[in-house]
Formats: C-alpha cells, structure tokens, sequence
C-alpha cells in the first residue's frame, strides 16, 4: 500500500518524497531519516481525493485520519522548502491513473464529514453577529485551556525577547512587550487608556499596574470578560480598570489619552478596516497615540490558508505592512513608527508548542484530542510561516494630530 502512495504523490510532486510514508497495513515507503506521514485508513485518503489541498490535509489530521510520526514542523518544512523549487502539474493521464488506483485501493465513496471542530459561521462576512460567532470559535474555547498553554499575563500575541539568558522565558518576553507598548504610548500616571480587542486583559491591567492609568478594555468574548473581572477584583483594581463586551464599532465615549489593539486588527476584515481605523481615530484625544501591534502577510493566502481560517480564526485577514501603514494614514493619523517583531514571534509560538506538547494529556482532557490537534499543527505551521517570512508581526505607533 505505501509504495503505490508513494509513486502516486511522486507523480503529482514531480519529485521524491520529502518524508516515509507509513500506510494502514503497516507497509513503509519513502526517507526513513525523519519525519513519517501515517495513513491510518482509506478515510484519509477519500479526504484527500474529495480536497486535494490544504483543507483536505487539515481534516484528515484533526480528525486523526492521517498522522505523523516524529517532528511535525520538520515535515511541515520539507513540504514547503519542495512547493517553492517546483509547483506539482497534473496532467489528465496523471488523473486518470489517480482514479484507478483509488480504486484499487477502495478508497472511492461519498464525501467525508468534516471534523467538528472546523468553523460554520453564517451570514455575511464582518456583519456584528458573525464577528461575534468568530470570535467565540476560536477565543470562548476555555479560559482553563489557555491558562495551560499561554504565560501567566494571558498575552495571547508576540512577546518580545530582549535576552538569550536560559533563565529568561516567555514570562519575561510578554513583561517586556507590555512595557514596550506603553512607553512607545508614553503612558503616565493618572492618564485614560483604551485596548480594543483587549483579549485576557494582560494590557489593561499591566498598565494600571504599573503605569498607573485608568484602564478600559473591550471585546467580544464574554468568556474573556468574565476572566478580566475576576482578576480586577483579586488585585483590586476595580477604581482603575474596566472591562466591557463590546465591538469597536460600538465606540461612543472617550477621547482616550492613548489607545492600543494588540493583534485585533486582522479580525476585522479587509472591507470594515478602514472603519477600525475611524473608530481609533475618534477615541483617542488630539495629539495622543496609537500602537497597532498587528500581523501581515503578503498577497497570497491573506486570510492565512484553508486550514487557519476553517480552524483557528474565521474570517481572519492579513495584509502587507505597508497597505495596513497607508490605511492609517487614511484615517488621519501620523505615523511614527514601525518596529517589525517577526523573530520574536518564532521564539513565542515555538514556547507555547513546547507546552503544548508538555501539556498534551491535559488539554485532550480539557478540549478533546480533535481540538488538541488543531493547535498542535496551528503552532507547528505558525512557527514555520514566521521563521520563513511568510508572516510577520509589525508594531506600528500613529498619533492623531494635535488641532493647530
């Protein structure tokens, strides 16, 4: 069974295989000096001949059809280290021999259902009820959950390391990101604070901590809400920050002495961006400051591939840096600087699958092994993309111009 898989991918990749391949008979084929692809039934293939891209090997993963023996990311990386030397051709005959021999195998038959935990949102893109549904997808999975995986801050986005010391970790890279953020904000005492898409409140609370401001965070999940108001009462907080459920296009008080959305931005879509920016441009006061902290990808997959936007953030949207800059710009602000933090997102996503993998008993436990799986290729792919510029990760600071 695995050598007529192997000829089979052979012949669409116009090349070898880049990894062994471990078929449901237990026949090997391929390298045996990394990782190995184990097709543990006829279901993973059918996947496949339904979705021959990238949805297709996403379902078949999460749903455990298809697994891998060995590093993840290793395989991963070898995949697209051979997609970028040459495009797979398929030519009819090449079809013709893919349909004969999945009849050989017995792998032809109707569509398989897709794993529960892909995205089914409704209605359409960026309405205020379907923002909100995206959201809970991905955000509303378990506070328990993402208290195991994320730092004790609850800063689900890039740290940012300012040392190789072993005794330096993740805890201290999201320390120092926070401070980052408000001294590019030139936080003071006594100063009104707005975080929209404040997540579990690691800003918010950081900066009245710390900074001595009045804090306010919005967002969307009422899981994360409940999370922020237990920890304002455990630190006593609750004269200095606040938390509400809200969409930023519900904005209506302020000025805000300074705003910050720390990786918000690629969950509102390309069409209502332009009212992101409008929205942070009314609630911050003349002459005060912004700090975007935002991923960006080039013109390719912008929305992150089929298998990010069916199973980790619906709807999702990346642009290049320089297109989201120009939005900005549109909206009145003047930028003042741009800060790229792409390797310190390698250097974060990799600590989180570390724990994941630490954790993994646990969180099957917690979110069942389906959902497991997703954020351990989540975390394998994200590191990947990052380390190989395919994604980044910008801090970009704009100040709303002081009335002359």
């Amino acid at each position: 069974m695995a050598q007529t898989l192997a000829e089979l991918v052979e012949r669409v990749l116009g090349a070898g295989l880049p990894v062994g391949v471990r078929a449901w008979d237990g026949s090997t084929a391929g390298p045996s000096d990394g990782p190995v692809a184990v097709v543990r039934n006829r279901r993973a293939l059918r996947r496949l001949l339904w979705d021959p891209n990238e949805l297709g090997l996403a379902r078949a993963y999460v749903s455990g059809d298809l697994d891998v023996d060995g590093d993840l990311a290793e395989g991963l990386r070898r995949f697209w280290a051979l997609a970028r030397k040459q495009r797979p051709k398929v030519t009819a005959a090449d079809r013709v021999d893919l349909v004969k021999a999945a009849l050989r195998l017995g792998v032809i038959g109707p569509r398989p259902k897709a794993p529960p935990e892909e995205a089914r949102l409704r209605g359409r893109l960026h309405t205020r009820l379907r923002d909100r549904a995206a959201i809970a997808h991905h955000y509303d999975l378990s506070n328990e959950f993402y208290e195991k995986v994320l730092d004790p801050h609850m800063a689900y986005s890039s740290g940012y390391w300012t040392s190789d010391d072993p005794d330096y970790t993740l805890t201290d890279a999201q320390r120092d990101k926070l401070d980052l953020v408000c001294r590019k904000l030139e936080l003071k005492p006594g100063m009104h604070l707005l975080d929209v898409g404040c997540g579990w409140g690691s800003m918010i609370l950081h900066a009245a901590e710390h900074y001595g401001v009045h804090a306010t965070g919005i967002t969307l999940s009422a899981q994360q809400r409940d999370f922020i108001e237990n920890r304002i009462k455990e630190r006593d907080l609750t004269d200095k920050v606040t938390v509400r459920l809200q969409d930023y296009r519900e904005l209506s008080d302020g000025p805000y002495d300074a705003v910050s959305s720390i990786e918000m931005g690629e969950h509102v879509g390309a069409g209502n961006y332009p009212i992101y920016t409008s929205a942070l441009h009314r609630a911050v006061k003349p002459g005060g400051r912004v700090l975007i902290q935002q991923m960006s990808r080039g013109k390719v997959a912008p929305g992150g591939g089929a298998f990010i936007e069916g199973y980790v953030a619906p709807d999702m949207t990346m642009s290049p840096v320089g297109s989201t800059v120009n939005l900005i710009e549109r909206a009145g602000f003047e930028v003042r600087g741009v800060e790229a933090m792409r390797e310190h997102y390698v250097r974060t996503v990799d600590v989180w699958a570390e724990t994941i993998e630490k954790r993994w008993a646990e969180l099957v436990r917690l979110v069942g092994e389906g959902q497991a799986r997703v954020w351990r290729l989540y975390m394998a792919g994200g590191s990947l993309a990052f380390a190989e510029n395919r994604m980044g990760v910008n801090q970009i600071l704009a100040m709303r111009p002081a009335v002359i």
